[in-house]
């Protein structure tokens, strides 16, 4: 077994710099200068800057220390490590793209208004085999304006995510945002990949008139969320756009129903229930979500048992099917699974959070009262989606008793559910 990620989080800083500056062919086995260069992200100190620029102007060309490079570029961006802007452009004229990749994505985080640095960065984009989304990106946060045209180039991109934030780019640049229908469009998207990163473009570009789309993209609950939320903590305060408006896309997400998605996929024929199940574990949502429409439409009647043995077989332990299951025990109303939806709802692993919010809404969907004091509990906790979703399904079950807690939340949306904004 590899013990290399035995004692990641016990490294102290001394000790990270010093597996840092070790070469490679020096260190112990169980130690990686991947993890040192990944951890110093934890001590934001002069110390630590060093080592990682340090790590970063170390060129040999062995794999090994080409991956510690671009982690020790990454973590500098992370670190917003201004005096390390001279080392990370070095590495804008790297062979190794992936390199050049995290350096353009460093500058970014870290920012900069030297023009030298900027145009070096905009005429990457007329390098082959580069990372164009994003070079892209980073040209439009630091308002590089100079690049417009070069930019203007990928709006056709048969690479849909590139032409996406090109698209959006150009939009941002010229102020004039006709075309960001094409960004709406590519929600629906064949490609999961392109689907979900069109929403951080819609987000980047405060384009709110796609709130509605967004939430009908058929890709992971966690993406329109976040995109819906972005946008609601831009254009709220700025009076953009006004809670209310935001509020019924934010709860239709929440509630995550699949017929309230947009699908882009489709069965030839209708499959069986083993198969839809399995479809449960796809990493593509989209995918997910059809088949929980199908279940509800063709199987709800043999579906509950079947979910309980692929529950107790393998979806208990893959975080992407629980929360699925969970989900279909409250649209499917099955009042067995009542405590399986408790275990869940106070599941405190980062990796099952939106299990959590899944099944609050479920418990919602059960009709059972005795939930209350359970979901109640769940107020108490700092992740506003689950508190939201809380809120929901108390309400549901005909209780307001916590409106007065909620009215006093740290967290606007959450004041503004109850109507305390």
């Amino acid at each position: 077994m590899d013990k290399r990620f035995f004692n990641i989080f016990n490294l102290t800083e001394d000790q990270a710099i010093n597996i840092l500056d070790t070469p490679q062919n020096q260190l112990d086995e169980d130690d990686s200068r991947y993890i040192a260069a990944s951890h110093l992200v934890n001590f934001p100190t002069e110390r630590s800057i060093n080592a990682l620029m340090r790590a970063v102007q170390q060129t040999d060309s062995s794999l090994d220390n080409r991956i510690v490079r671009r982690k020790s570029v990454e973590t500098l961006g992370r670190l917003q490590a201004t005096q390390a802007l001279p080392v990370i452009r070095t590495c804008l004229a790297d062979e190794d793209s992936y390199t050049v990749e995290n350096a353009v994505w460093a500058i970014a985080e870290i920012g900069t208004q030297d023009s030298d640095i900027l145009e070096e960065v905009a005429q990457l984009l007329e390098k082959p085999g580069q990372t164009y989304r994003v070079i892209i990106h980073t040209l439009t946060k630091l308002d590089y304006k100079p690049a417009l045209e070069r930019i203007r180039n990928f709006v056709d991109d048969e690479d849909a995510p590139i032409a996406s934030a090109a698209i959006a780019a150009v939009c941002r640049f010229t102020r004039d945002y006709t075309q960001m229908t094409r960004v709406v469009a590519m929600l629906q998207h064949p490609n999961v990949f392109a689907r979900r990163l069109s929403i951080q473009d819609l987000i980047d570009a405060k384009y709110y008139d796609a709130i509605p789309n967004i939430a009908r993209c058929p890709v992971s609950l966690v993406f329109r969320l976040r995109g819906i939320r972005m946008l609601a903590d831009a254009g709220v305060p700025e009076g953009a756009i006004s809670f209310a408006e935001i509020q019924p896309y934010l709860e239709q997400t929440l509630r995550d129903h699949p017929n309230d998605l947009d699908l882009v996929h489709r069965y030839d024929q209708l499959p069986t229930l083993s198969f839809l199940i399995q479809q449960l574990y796809e990493t593509d949502f989209g995918r997910c979500y059809l088949a929980t429409k199908t279940i509800l439409e063709q199987h709800s009647d043999t579906a509950p048992a079947a979910l309980l043995a692929a529950y107790a077989e393998e979806a208990s332990n893959d975080y992407g099917a629980h929360f699925h299951v969970m989900k279909l025990f409250g649209w499917l109303k099955h009042a067995p699974a009542y405590d399986l939806l408790i275990e869940a709802l106070h599941n405190p692993q980062p990796q099952y959070q939106k299990s959590r919010t899944a099944a609050a809404i479920a418990l919602s969907e059960l009709g059972d009262p005795k939930a209350i004091p359970e979901l109640k509990k769940s107020l108490e906790t700092k992740i506003w989606d689950l508190k939201y979703a809380t809120l929901m399904a108390l309400e549901k079950l005909g209780d307001t008793s916590a409106h007065e807690i909620a009215a006093h939340d740290q967290d606007w949306l959450i004041r503004a559910k109850v109507g305390k904004h």
